[in-house]
Protein backbone atom coordinates (compact mmCIF):
# COMPACT_ATOMS: atom_id res chain seq x y z
CA UNK A 1 0.00 0.00 0.00
CA UNK A 2 1.30 3.51 -1.06
CA UNK A 3 2.37 5.39 2.24
CA UNK A 4 2.26 9.29 0.24
CA UNK A 5 -1.10 11.04 -0.67
CA UNK A 6 -2.80 14.20 -1.45
CA UNK A 7 -4.59 14.54 1.33
CA UNK A 8 -5.27 12.38 4.43
CA UNK A 9 -8.60 12.69 6.56
CA UNK A 10 -8.49 11.93 10.07
CA UNK A 11 -12.07 10.80 11.27
CA UNK A 12 -15.13 9.55 9.25
CA UNK A 13 -18.09 11.51 11.01
CA UNK A 14 -20.18 14.31 9.68
CA UNK A 15 -17.22 16.40 8.81
CA UNK A 16 -14.35 14.00 7.74
CA UNK A 17 -16.94 12.32 5.50
CA UNK A 18 -18.27 15.00 4.02
CA UNK A 19 -15.06 16.25 3.45
CA UNK A 20 -14.22 13.40 1.56
CA UNK A 21 -16.72 13.00 0.15
CA UNK A 22 -16.04 16.86 -1.73
CA UNK A 23 -12.35 16.41 -2.14
CA UNK A 24 -13.09 13.18 -4.06
CA UNK A 25 -14.27 14.88 -6.80
CA UNK A 26 -10.85 16.63 -7.17
CA UNK A 27 -9.37 12.89 -8.51
CA UNK A 28 -6.53 13.49 -5.95
CA UNK A 29 -5.35 10.23 -4.26
CA UNK A 30 -7.03 10.59 -0.70
CA UNK A 31 -6.36 8.83 2.68
CA UNK A 32 -9.27 8.35 5.22
CA UNK A 33 -8.48 6.90 8.31
CA UNK A 34 -11.05 5.59 10.86
CA UNK A 35 -10.17 5.00 14.29
CA UNK A 36 -13.10 2.37 14.81
CA UNK A 37 -14.55 -0.21 12.47
CA UNK A 38 -18.06 -0.35 10.92
CA UNK A 39 -20.58 -0.70 13.47
CA UNK A 40 -22.10 -4.22 13.43
CA UNK A 41 -25.26 -4.65 12.17
CA UNK A 42 -27.36 -6.78 14.35
CA UNK A 43 -30.72 -7.24 16.49
CA UNK A 44 -29.04 -5.28 19.64
CA UNK A 45 -29.03 -2.15 17.29
CA UNK A 46 -32.47 -2.07 18.01
CA UNK A 47 -32.32 -3.44 21.30
CA UNK A 48 -32.82 -0.24 24.25
CA UNK A 49 -31.18 -2.58 26.81
CA UNK A 50 -27.89 -3.11 24.94
CA UNK A 51 -28.12 0.40 23.47
CA UNK A 52 -29.21 2.83 26.47
CA UNK A 53 -28.45 0.45 29.93
CA UNK A 54 -25.05 -1.39 28.54
CA UNK A 55 -24.07 1.06 26.41
CA UNK A 56 -22.55 -1.38 24.05
CA UNK A 57 -21.37 0.88 21.25
CA UNK A 58 -19.63 2.87 23.34
CA UNK A 59 -16.18 3.37 23.51
CA UNK A 60 -14.72 1.90 26.96
CA UNK A 61 -12.80 4.68 28.11
CA UNK A 62 -12.41 6.19 31.22
CA UNK A 63 -12.09 10.26 31.97
CA UNK A 64 -11.69 12.34 34.80
CA UNK A 65 -13.80 15.49 35.96
CA UNK A 66 -11.94 18.07 36.94
CA UNK A 67 -12.63 17.12 40.36
CA UNK A 68 -11.04 14.10 39.66
CA UNK A 69 -14.14 11.61 38.82
CA UNK A 70 -13.70 9.29 36.88
CA UNK A 71 -16.54 9.14 34.17
CA UNK A 72 -17.19 6.91 30.32
CA UNK A 73 -17.40 9.59 27.93
CA UNK A 74 -20.31 8.67 25.18
CA UNK A 75 -18.02 9.02 22.35
CA UNK A 76 -18.62 6.43 19.80
CA UNK A 77 -15.74 5.08 17.28
CA UNK A 78 -17.19 3.62 13.76
CA UNK A 79 -17.20 4.47 10.10
CA UNK A 80 -19.55 7.59 10.60
CA UNK A 81 -18.19 8.61 14.10
CA UNK A 82 -21.16 9.48 16.87
CA UNK A 83 -23.62 10.01 14.36
CA UNK A 84 -24.19 6.55 14.03
CA UNK A 85 -26.37 6.75 17.13
CA UNK A 86 -27.60 10.48 16.60
CA UNK A 87 -30.84 11.59 15.96
CA UNK A 88 -30.58 13.24 12.62
CA UNK A 89 -31.82 16.53 13.72
CA UNK A 90 -30.63 18.84 11.01
CA UNK A 91 -31.03 22.44 11.83
CA UNK A 92 -29.26 25.70 10.94
CA UNK A 93 -28.03 28.33 13.51
CA UNK A 94 -30.18 30.94 13.15
CA UNK A 95 -28.52 33.67 11.39
CA UNK A 96 -29.03 35.71 14.78
CA UNK A 97 -26.67 33.13 16.14
CA UNK A 98 -23.78 34.70 13.89
CA UNK A 99 -23.38 37.29 15.59
CA UNK A 100 -23.32 38.48 19.39
CA UNK A 101 -25.98 37.37 21.62
CA UNK A 102 -26.73 38.81 25.12
CA UNK A 103 -27.82 35.70 27.55
CA UNK A 104 -28.42 36.16 31.16
CA UNK A 105 -24.49 34.55 32.07
CA UNK A 106 -22.74 36.68 29.24
CA UNK A 107 -21.99 36.93 25.41
CA UNK A 108 -22.34 34.92 23.37
CA UNK A 109 -19.46 35.68 20.66
CA UNK A 110 -20.09 36.72 17.56
CA UNK A 111 -18.40 34.71 14.43
CA UNK A 112 -15.88 35.61 12.00
CA UNK A 113 -18.09 34.90 9.41
CA UNK A 114 -21.64 35.29 8.75
CA UNK A 115 -24.39 33.42 7.88
CA UNK A 116 -24.75 34.15 4.35
CA UNK A 117 -21.19 32.95 3.82
CA UNK A 118 -22.44 29.46 5.08
CA UNK A 119 -26.42 29.76 3.57
CA UNK A 120 -25.23 27.79 0.14
CA UNK A 121 -23.39 25.13 2.17
CA UNK A 122 -26.51 24.64 4.22
CA UNK A 123 -28.43 24.05 1.22
CA UNK A 124 -25.72 21.22 0.17
CA UNK A 125 -25.31 19.86 3.47
CA UNK A 126 -29.76 19.60 3.28
CA UNK A 127 -29.06 18.24 -0.01
CA UNK A 128 -26.27 16.05 0.85
CA UNK A 129 -27.87 13.88 3.98
CA UNK A 130 -31.52 14.09 2.54
CA UNK A 131 -33.03 16.76 4.92
CA UNK A 132 -36.89 16.45 4.87
CA UNK A 133 -38.49 19.64 6.40
CA UNK A 134 -40.56 22.23 5.56
CA UNK A 135 -39.83 26.16 5.21
CA UNK A 136 -41.63 29.07 7.16
CA UNK A 137 -43.05 27.11 10.03
CA UNK A 138 -39.65 27.61 12.43
CA UNK A 139 -40.61 30.69 13.53
CA UNK A 140 -36.43 31.83 13.88
CA UNK A 141 -35.70 29.74 10.76
CA UNK A 142 -32.95 31.59 8.83
CA UNK A 143 -33.72 32.97 5.45
CA UNK A 144 -33.07 29.89 2.56
CA UNK A 145 -32.02 30.27 -1.04
CA UNK A 146 -34.73 27.27 -1.63
CA UNK A 147 -36.86 25.11 -0.32
CA UNK A 148 -36.46 21.48 1.15
CA UNK A 149 -35.79 19.04 -1.69
CA UNK A 150 -37.80 16.45 0.75
CA UNK A 151 -40.71 16.69 2.16
CA UNK A 152 -41.46 16.76 5.87
CA UNK A 153 -42.26 13.60 7.90
CA UNK A 154 -45.72 13.64 8.90
CA UNK A 155 -46.65 13.36 12.51
CA UNK A 156 -48.21 10.48 14.07
CA UNK A 157 -51.81 11.09 15.44
CA UNK A 158 -50.95 11.57 18.85
CA UNK A 159 -47.66 13.82 18.18
CA UNK A 160 -50.31 16.00 15.54
CA UNK A 161 -52.86 16.31 18.12
CA UNK A 162 -50.00 17.50 20.31
CA UNK A 163 -48.90 20.36 17.84
CA UNK A 164 -52.38 21.03 17.28
CA UNK A 165 -52.94 21.75 20.60
CA UNK A 166 -49.98 23.75 21.18
CA UNK A 167 -51.23 25.49 18.11
CA UNK A 168 -54.60 26.69 19.40
CA UNK A 169 -52.47 28.70 22.36
CA UNK A 170 -50.17 30.54 20.35
CA UNK A 171 -47.51 28.51 19.70
CA UNK A 172 -45.74 27.67 16.08
CA UNK A 173 -44.73 24.05 16.63
CA UNK A 174 -43.56 23.06 13.72
CA UNK A 175 -41.91 19.85 11.51
CA UNK A 176 -38.31 19.28 12.87
CA UNK A 177 -36.14 18.91 9.84
CA UNK A 178 -34.40 15.44 9.69
CA UNK A 179 -31.70 13.28 7.74
CA UNK A 180 -33.21 10.08 6.72
CA UNK A 181 -34.04 8.14 3.83
CA UNK A 182 -37.61 7.64 3.40
CA UNK A 183 -40.17 6.65 0.11
CA UNK A 184 -41.92 9.67 -0.41
CA UNK A 185 -45.79 9.29 -1.69
CA UNK A 186 -47.77 11.87 -2.42
CA UNK A 187 -45.61 14.98 -1.57
CA UNK A 188 -45.51 12.93 2.03
CA UNK A 189 -42.56 11.43 3.99
CA UNK A 190 -43.95 8.71 6.29
CA UNK A 191 -41.14 6.60 8.35
CA UNK A 192 -43.40 3.58 8.44
CA UNK A 193 -43.50 3.30 4.64
CA UNK A 194 -39.91 2.28 4.78
CA UNK A 195 -38.60 1.33 8.45
CA UNK A 196 -41.31 -0.72 10.98
CA UNK A 197 -38.71 -0.03 13.66
CA UNK A 198 -38.25 3.53 13.74
CA UNK A 199 -39.31 4.12 16.99
CA UNK A 200 -35.24 3.36 17.01
CA UNK A 201 -33.90 6.12 15.80
CA UNK A 202 -32.58 8.47 17.69
CA UNK A 203 -29.76 7.09 19.97
CA UNK A 204 -30.01 3.78 18.26
CA UNK A 205 -28.14 2.70 14.99
CA UNK A 206 -29.88 1.69 12.30
CA UNK A 207 -29.83 -1.51 11.40
CA UNK A 208 -31.59 -0.80 8.11
CA UNK A 209 -29.58 2.31 7.03
CA UNK A 210 -32.40 4.31 7.00
CA UNK A 211 -31.07 6.57 8.80
CA UNK A 212 -28.89 10.06 7.02
CA UNK A 213 -25.31 8.89 8.82
CA UNK A 214 -21.86 10.13 7.85
CA UNK A 215 -21.00 6.26 6.62
CA UNK A 216 -24.83 6.06 4.84
CA UNK A 217 -24.74 9.56 3.13
CA UNK A 218 -20.90 10.00 2.73
CA UNK A 219 -18.40 7.29 3.40
CA UNK A 220 -20.11 4.39 1.45
CA UNK A 221 -21.29 6.44 -1.40
CA UNK A 222 -17.98 7.60 -1.86
CA UNK A 223 -15.76 4.66 -1.56
CA UNK A 224 -18.34 2.91 -4.54
CA UNK A 225 -18.07 5.40 -6.57
CA UNK A 226 -14.42 6.96 -6.46
CA UNK A 227 -11.23 4.59 -6.91
CA UNK A 228 -8.83 7.59 -5.93
CA UNK A 229 -10.50 7.43 -2.24
CA UNK A 230 -8.95 4.71 0.64
CA UNK A 231 -10.55 3.90 3.62
CA UNK A 232 -8.28 2.55 6.21
CA UNK A 233 -10.43 1.05 9.79
CA UNK A 234 -8.84 -0.02 13.50
CA UNK A 235 -6.12 3.39 12.56
CA UNK A 236 -5.75 4.90 15.09
CA UNK A 237 -3.56 8.05 15.17
CA UNK A 238 -1.27 8.66 17.54
CA UNK A 239 0.38 11.44 16.70
CA UNK A 240 1.25 14.24 13.93
CA UNK A 241 4.60 14.86 13.48
CA UNK A 242 6.64 18.05 11.41
CA UNK A 243 9.60 19.09 10.18
CA UNK A 244 11.86 20.92 12.27
CA UNK A 245 10.13 24.66 12.18
CA UNK A 246 6.70 23.49 12.75
CA UNK A 247 5.16 24.83 9.95
CA UNK A 248 3.89 21.80 7.94
CA UNK A 249 2.85 18.26 9.30
CA UNK A 250 5.44 15.80 7.94
CA UNK A 251 3.48 12.67 8.94
CA UNK A 252 0.50 10.88 10.43
CA UNK A 253 1.12 8.01 12.99
CA UNK A 254 -0.92 5.22 12.95
CA UNK A 255 -1.46 2.42 15.03
CA UNK A 256 -3.54 -0.62 13.39
CA UNK A 257 -3.46 -4.19 13.93
CA UNK A 258 -0.72 -3.55 16.99
CA UNK A 259 1.73 -2.36 14.53
CA UNK A 260 3.27 1.21 13.69
CA UNK A 261 2.45 2.94 10.32
CA UNK A 262 3.29 6.40 9.35
CA UNK A 263 1.46 8.21 6.61
CA UNK A 264 2.20 11.43 4.42
CA UNK A 265 0.36 13.51 2.74
CA UNK A 266 0.55 16.96 1.55
CA UNK A 267 -2.44 18.10 3.06
CA UNK A 268 -3.79 16.74 6.54
CA UNK A 269 -7.69 17.47 7.66
CA UNK A 270 -8.15 16.46 11.33
CA UNK A 271 -12.27 15.50 12.12
CA UNK A 272 -11.93 13.39 15.34
CA UNK A 273 -14.58 15.47 16.79
CA UNK A 274 -14.13 18.14 18.79
CA UNK A 275 -13.00 16.24 22.19
CA UNK A 276 -10.64 13.87 20.43
CA UNK A 277 -9.11 16.54 17.88
CA UNK A 278 -7.99 18.71 20.75
CA UNK A 279 -6.27 15.82 22.33
CA UNK A 280 -4.42 15.16 18.94
CA UNK A 281 -2.55 18.47 18.91
CA UNK A 282 -2.04 17.57 22.58
CA UNK A 283 -0.33 14.27 22.01
CA UNK A 284 1.06 15.86 18.89
CA UNK A 285 3.92 18.40 20.94
CA UNK A 286 6.69 18.62 19.87
CA UNK A 287 10.26 21.08 20.02
CA UNK A 288 8.34 23.39 18.09
CA UNK A 289 5.38 23.32 19.47
CA UNK A 290 5.93 22.50 22.83
CA UNK A 291 2.32 22.23 24.43
CA UNK A 292 0.78 20.99 21.68
CA UNK A 293 0.26 21.30 17.94
CA UNK A 294 -0.46 24.94 17.02
CA UNK A 295 -1.16 25.79 20.56
CA UNK A 296 1.05 28.89 20.70
CA UNK A 297 -2.69 30.64 21.43
CA UNK A 298 -3.02 28.31 24.55
CA UNK A 299 -6.08 27.57 23.00
CA UNK A 300 -6.25 24.08 22.36
CA UNK A 301 -8.57 22.32 24.16
CA UNK A 302 -10.04 25.53 25.58
CA UNK A 303 -13.84 27.17 25.54
CA UNK A 304 -15.15 23.20 25.27
CA UNK A 305 -19.41 23.36 24.50
CA UNK A 306 -21.85 20.68 24.80
CA UNK A 307 -25.22 22.39 25.36
CA UNK A 308 -27.24 22.48 28.55
CA UNK A 309 -29.38 19.19 27.73
CA UNK A 310 -32.05 17.23 29.38
CA UNK A 311 -33.95 14.30 28.46
CA UNK A 312 -37.59 14.59 29.81
CA UNK A 313 -40.43 12.27 30.20
CA UNK A 314 -43.88 13.55 30.25
CA UNK A 315 -47.27 11.19 30.83
CA UNK A 316 -50.12 11.30 27.89
CA UNK A 317 -53.70 11.63 29.32
CA UNK A 318 -54.06 8.50 26.60
CA UNK A 319 -52.26 5.91 25.53
CA UNK A 320 -49.13 7.31 23.21
CA UNK A 321 -49.14 4.23 20.21
CA UNK A 322 -46.75 6.60 18.37
CA UNK A 323 -43.82 4.82 16.27
CA UNK A 324 -41.88 7.43 15.61
CA UNK A 325 -41.77 10.34 17.86
CA UNK A 326 -39.01 12.74 16.88
CA UNK A 327 -40.50 15.03 14.31
CA UNK A 328 -41.96 17.79 16.42
CA UNK A 329 -40.05 21.07 17.35
CA UNK A 330 -40.74 24.27 19.60
CA UNK A 331 -38.57 27.16 19.38
CA UNK A 332 -41.12 29.91 20.55
CA UNK A 333 -38.31 30.72 23.58
CA UNK A 334 -35.39 30.23 21.39
CA UNK A 335 -34.61 34.18 21.66
CA UNK A 336 -36.31 35.60 24.63
CA UNK A 337 -40.21 35.61 25.86
CA UNK A 338 -42.56 37.87 26.93
CA UNK A 339 -41.37 36.91 30.34
CA UNK A 340 -37.94 37.24 29.65
CA UNK A 341 -35.41 38.79 27.59
CA UNK A 342 -33.04 36.33 27.20
CA UNK A 343 -32.65 33.47 25.34
CA UNK A 344 -33.65 29.58 27.10
CA UNK A 345 -33.36 26.74 23.77
CA UNK A 346 -35.04 24.55 21.98
CA UNK A 347 -37.73 22.04 23.00
CA UNK A 348 -38.18 19.13 20.30
CA UNK A 349 -39.52 15.61 20.47
CA UNK A 350 -37.06 12.74 21.87
CA UNK A 351 -37.28 8.85 20.75
CA UNK A 352 -40.06 6.79 23.22
CA UNK A 353 -38.87 5.68 26.38
CA UNK A 354 -38.59 2.02 26.29
CA UNK A 355 -39.39 -0.41 29.19
CA UNK A 356 -35.66 -1.22 29.83
CA UNK A 357 -34.82 2.16 30.23
CA UNK A 358 -37.24 3.14 32.77
CA UNK A 359 -35.95 -0.21 35.09
CA UNK A 360 -32.32 1.15 34.23
CA UNK A 361 -33.17 4.76 36.09
CA UNK A 362 -33.06 4.93 39.66
CA UNK A 363 -36.37 6.97 40.27
CA UNK A 364 -37.81 6.52 43.92
CA UNK A 365 -40.39 8.77 42.00
CA UNK A 366 -41.89 5.88 40.27
CA UNK A 367 -43.73 4.51 43.21
CA UNK A 368 -45.18 7.49 44.54
CA UNK A 369 -46.47 8.72 41.13
CA UNK A 370 -47.60 5.15 39.66
CA UNK A 371 -47.36 2.55 42.53
CA UNK A 372 -48.41 -0.68 41.06
CA UNK A 373 -47.82 0.18 37.03
CA UNK A 374 -45.67 -2.17 35.31
CA UNK A 375 -42.70 -0.59 33.24
CA UNK A 376 -44.53 -1.47 29.60
CA UNK A 377 -47.61 0.47 30.60
CA UNK A 378 -45.67 3.50 31.70
CA UNK A 379 -43.50 3.49 28.53
CA UNK A 380 -47.15 3.10 26.49
CA UNK A 381 -48.11 6.64 28.04
CA UNK A 382 -44.56 8.38 27.64
CA UNK A 383 -44.14 11.41 25.92
CA UNK A 384 -40.51 12.18 25.36
CA UNK A 385 -38.61 15.85 25.02
CA UNK A 386 -35.23 16.99 24.61
CA UNK A 387 -34.06 20.46 25.79
CA UNK A 388 -31.28 22.01 24.93
CA UNK A 389 -30.14 26.02 25.68
CA UNK A 390 -26.73 27.64 24.70
CA UNK A 391 -23.42 26.85 26.08
CA UNK A 392 -21.38 29.39 26.39
CA UNK A 393 -17.50 29.33 25.92
CA UNK A 394 -15.50 29.48 28.91
CA UNK A 395 -11.64 29.44 28.65
CA UNK A 396 -11.04 27.33 31.99
CA UNK A 397 -14.17 24.54 30.18
CA UNK A 398 -11.45 22.45 28.62
CA UNK A 399 -10.02 19.12 27.50
CA UNK A 400 -6.68 17.98 28.34
CA UNK A 401 -4.09 15.78 29.24
CA UNK A 402 -2.37 15.15 32.83
CA UNK A 403 1.44 14.82 32.96
CA UNK A 404 0.24 11.01 34.15
CA UNK A 405 -1.47 10.75 31.00
CA UNK A 406 -5.11 10.75 32.02
CA UNK A 407 -7.95 12.70 29.71
CA UNK A 408 -9.24 15.63 31.88
CA UNK A 409 -12.48 16.75 31.19
CA UNK A 410 -13.22 20.48 32.95
CA UNK A 411 -16.47 21.62 32.61
CA UNK A 412 -17.97 24.71 34.34
CA UNK A 413 -21.93 25.02 34.05
CA UNK A 414 -22.83 28.38 32.34
CA UNK A 415 -26.55 29.53 31.78
CA UNK A 416 -28.11 27.30 33.98
CA UNK A 417 -30.86 29.52 34.63
CA UNK A 418 -32.07 29.40 31.09
CA UNK A 419 -32.15 25.56 30.85
CA UNK A 420 -34.33 25.94 34.00
CA UNK A 421 -36.70 28.24 32.31
CA UNK A 422 -37.06 26.48 29.51
CA UNK A 423 -37.94 23.34 31.67
CA UNK A 424 -40.03 25.72 33.24
CA UNK A 425 -41.94 26.23 29.67
CA UNK A 426 -42.83 23.12 29.44
CA UNK A 427 -44.32 22.28 32.37
CA UNK A 428 -46.33 24.58 31.24
CA UNK A 429 -47.25 23.48 28.46
CA UNK A 430 -48.16 20.15 29.53
CA UNK A 431 -51.74 20.94 30.14
CA UNK A 432 -52.65 22.10 27.16
CA UNK A 433 -50.44 19.55 25.39
CA UNK A 434 -53.21 16.81 26.80
CA UNK A 435 -50.63 15.60 29.09
CA UNK A 436 -49.60 15.08 33.17
CA UNK A 437 -48.35 18.17 34.67
CA UNK A 438 -45.39 15.71 35.45
CA UNK A 439 -41.91 15.74 34.19
CA UNK A 440 -39.33 12.91 34.94
CA UNK A 441 -35.77 13.26 34.23
CA UNK A 442 -34.13 10.49 32.62
CA UNK A 443 -30.63 10.65 33.35
CA UNK A 444 -30.24 7.07 31.17
CA UNK A 445 -29.81 7.98 27.33
CA UNK A 446 -27.28 6.46 25.86
CA UNK A 447 -25.95 4.77 29.17
CA UNK A 448 -24.62 8.22 30.62
CA UNK A 449 -24.93 11.32 32.81
CA UNK A 450 -25.54 14.25 30.66
CA UNK A 451 -24.17 16.91 32.93
CA UNK A 452 -20.77 15.75 32.22
CA UNK A 453 -19.60 12.32 30.03
CA UNK A 454 -22.67 13.65 27.57
CA UNK A 455 -20.96 14.50 24.41
CA UNK A 456 -23.06 14.15 22.12
CA UNK A 457 -22.70 17.79 21.16
CA UNK A 458 -19.27 18.54 21.48
CA UNK A 459 -17.57 21.82 20.13
CA UNK A 460 -15.15 24.27 20.07
CA UNK A 461 -11.88 23.18 21.24
CA UNK A 462 -10.07 24.89 18.50
CA UNK A 463 -12.37 28.10 17.95
CA UNK A 464 -11.42 29.87 14.28
CA UNK A 465 -10.82 33.40 14.16
CA UNK A 466 -8.60 36.47 12.67
CA UNK A 467 -6.52 36.30 15.69
CA UNK A 468 -4.05 33.88 16.21
CA UNK A 469 -3.72 35.00 19.83
CA UNK A 470 -7.52 34.45 20.63
CA UNK A 471 -8.04 31.65 18.20
CA UNK A 472 -6.41 28.37 16.42
CA UNK A 473 -7.46 27.86 13.16
CA UNK A 474 -8.09 30.86 10.77
CA UNK A 475 -11.24 31.85 8.60
CA UNK A 476 -10.54 28.53 6.10
CA UNK A 477 -9.95 26.15 9.22
CA UNK A 478 -6.65 26.05 8.98
CA UNK A 479 -3.97 26.21 11.21
CA UNK A 480 -2.30 29.75 11.85
CA UNK A 481 0.64 27.67 12.84
CA UNK A 482 0.89 25.35 10.14
CA UNK A 483 0.65 25.41 6.74
CA UNK A 484 -1.20 22.19 5.69
CA UNK A 485 -3.31 21.24 9.06
CA UNK A 486 -7.33 22.04 8.33
CA UNK A 487 -9.81 21.11 10.90
CA UNK A 488 -13.62 19.95 9.67
CA UNK A 489 -15.68 19.20 12.70
CA UNK A 490 -17.28 21.03 15.46
CA UNK A 491 -13.54 22.03 16.70
CA UNK A 492 -13.67 25.44 15.18
CA UNK A 493 -17.47 26.38 16.84
CA UNK A 494 -16.79 30.13 18.20
CA UNK A 495 -20.07 29.59 20.01
CA UNK A 496 -22.66 26.91 19.87
CA UNK A 497 -26.00 28.56 18.98
CA UNK A 498 -29.33 25.81 20.78
CA UNK A 499 -29.74 23.57 17.83
CA UNK A 500 -28.50 20.71 16.80
CA UNK A 501 -24.72 21.35 15.61
CA UNK A 502 -24.54 18.35 13.02
CA UNK A 503 -25.81 20.17 9.89
CA UNK A 504 -23.20 23.23 10.57
CA UNK A 505 -20.15 20.63 10.58
CA UNK A 506 -21.65 19.32 7.68
CA UNK A 507 -21.38 22.48 5.97
CA UNK A 508 -18.01 24.22 7.26
CA UNK A 509 -16.86 20.56 6.14
CA UNK A 510 -17.72 21.17 2.40
CA UNK A 511 -17.18 24.75 2.90
CA UNK A 512 -13.11 23.94 3.70
CA UNK A 513 -12.86 21.09 1.46
CA UNK A 514 -13.45 23.55 -1.34
CA UNK A 515 -10.87 25.63 0.04
CA UNK A 516 -8.69 22.69 0.14
CA UNK A 517 -9.50 21.73 -3.69
CA UNK A 518 -9.06 25.08 -4.53
CA UNK A 519 -5.76 24.85 -2.72
CA UNK A 520 -4.61 21.51 -4.91
CA UNK A 521 -5.58 23.31 -8.08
Amino acid sequence: MQDHYDVIVIGSGPGGGSATARLAETGKRILLLERGDYLPRSQDNWNARAVFVEGKYQARETWYGGDGRAFSPALHYYVGGNSKVYGAALLRLRERDFGAVRHVDGISPAWPLSYAEFEPYYAQAERLFAVHGERGEDPTEPWASGPFDHPAVSHEPRIQKLSDDWSRTGLRPYHLPLGIKLDERNGRATPTSTCIRCEAFDGFPCLLNGKADAQVMTVDPTLASHANVTLLVNAYVSRLETDAAGRTVTGVRVTREGQEELYTADIVVVACGALSSALLFLRSANDAHPNGLANGSDQVGRNYMRHNMSVLMALSKEVNDTVFQKTLALSDFYFESKEWAFPMGLIQMCAKTHPDQIRGEEFPKWTGFLPNAPFDMVARHSMDFWLQSEDLPHPDNRVSIARDGRTILDIRQTNREAHDRLRAKLEDLLEPGGLYAYLFERSLYLGKNIPLSGTAHQAGTLRFGRDPQASVLDLDCKAHELDNLYVTDASFFPSIGAVNPTLTIIANALRVADRIAERLG
